[in-house]
């Protein structure tokens, strides 16, 4: 009797289900794990009743990422888009400007560029990286971009200044930094590293999100490490620092009692409450990553005998803190991957496609970009798979 051909599909469920272990339950894309002081540093915010914008934890929180990343300094705000909404506005952004961002991320970066009035410009990513290709985008200024006196660059296209460039380290997976740092250099671009996804990753040994004047970290609740809802701004200036705390504290003035304030500033602030949270979390960071490189590992094995697709694995160079695990088809084909995850969901495995390429939002839909290859490439290809730590139990470090 003839057996029937299993789907890609099926073939993919049976990976997951071999590697996770996890079986008639549903497993989630990425849970998050309270196993260490969540509970008695939260509850320390309970019984002394320091829940709001102030507390010890805040501070604490803002002094260990410092210190985990490597940054000059961090200061903690209410999530990752507010934090790349301060980014860029003390990187110089001004209403009408535009700033080139991947249109293969997530809508918070376009979003965070129209919070400061200015534009989206799109441009493309690399295959190897999943991030901004900095060759391509060196290319692409040279064609649409002009120097003027004022030693700005601009889009000789639309006349409007390009000012900053954001590349996302997509899936934790650092992007090309020293090429990209050389094309900005060259071109007078300030650099504002959207990190949000990649705390624990580093590129040649330096943590993602110190590269450039600033960057910008998510804690929302299916990041590595999370306070609920939170974000961080990384720098390394003092001065910049300072003043990014000032402007997410509603740019009040110090004084016990008078409430002055000296410019237009946002109520961006992290409750102590949420930090406490996120200091438990940062002390499991290690364990975290690790477990979360041995699933990686896992995934990568169990893959090699499925035809037709390839796990992706971190660059040359890079140390990946495998956010996400994501397998590639080897061909564009968006019907298949739609199977791919019908079938995987069917057996209880959250499974999800990248982002729609933002171009093809509507908000965004008439802002400048470059030819986008390789995104529209991407969508019909990669497909996230369950990356939570708690999927590794200890013992199979």
């Amino acid at each position: 009797m003839k057996t029937e051909k299993r789907s890609l599909g099926a073939e993919i469920a049976e990976v997951v289900r071999q590697v996770t272990g996890n079986s008639g339950q549903t497993l989630p894309l990425h849970e998050p794990e309270f196993s260490g002081n969540e509970w008695a540093y939260v509850k320390e915010c309970l019984d002394t009743g320091w829940v709001s914008s102030v507390g010890r934890f805040v501070e604490r929180l803002e002094n260990d990422l410092a210190a985990y990343t490597g940054s000059g300094y961090a200061v903690a705000v209410v999530n990752g888009t507010a934090a790349l909404h301060i980014a860029l506005l003390l990187s110089g952004v001004e209403p009408g400007e535009e700033v080139l961002i991947p249109s293969l991320t997530f809508v918070a970066t376009a979003n965070a560029v129209s919070y400061c009035q200015a534009v989206p410009h799109f441009v493309d990513v690399d295959r190897l990286t999943l991030g901004l290709d900095p060759i391509r985008l060196h290319d692409y200024l040279h064609e649409i971009g002009e120097r003027r006196a004022d030693k700005g660059l601009y889009n000789r296209k639309t006349g409007r200044r390009i000012r900053a460039v954001v590349p996302m380290h997509t899936f934790g997976h650092p992007v090309d930094m020293d090429a990209l740092l050389d094309v900005c250099q060259q071109y007078g671009l300030e650099v504002v590293e959207d990190a949000a996804e990649s705390l624990g990753s580093k590129y040649k040994g330096k943590h993602t999100g110190t590269f450039g004047r600033f960057g910008a970290l998510s804690f929302n609740g299916n990041k590595v490490v999370t306070t609920g809802g939170g974000g961080a701004v990384l720098t390394q200036d003092k001065k910049l620092a300072e003043m990014a705390k000032h402007l997410t504290t509603t740019a009040k003035l110090p004084h016990a009692w008078v409430y002055k304030h000296d410019r237009i500033g946002y109520n961006y602030r992290m409750p102590n409450i949420n930090a406490a949270l996120g200091c438990a979390q940062l002390e499991k960071l290690p364990e975290f990553l690790a477990r979360k490189r041995k699933l990686a590992e896992k995934y990568r094995e169990g893959f090699k005998a499925v035809s037709g697709i390839s796990f992706f694995s971190e660059p040359e160079h890079a140390e990946s803190n495998y956010w996400l695990n994501a397998i590639i088809l080897n061909e564009p084909d968006l019907q298949l991957r739609d199977e791919i995850l019908q079938e995987t969901n069917k057996h209880g495995f959250l499974t999800r496609p990248i982002w729609t390429p933002l171009h093809l939002l509507p908000m965004y839909a008439d802002c400048p970009r470059m030819e986008l290859t390789v995104t529209m490439e991407l969508e019909g290809k990669v497909i996230n798979l369950p990356s939570g730590p708690s999927i590794i139990t200890r013992e199979e470090l």
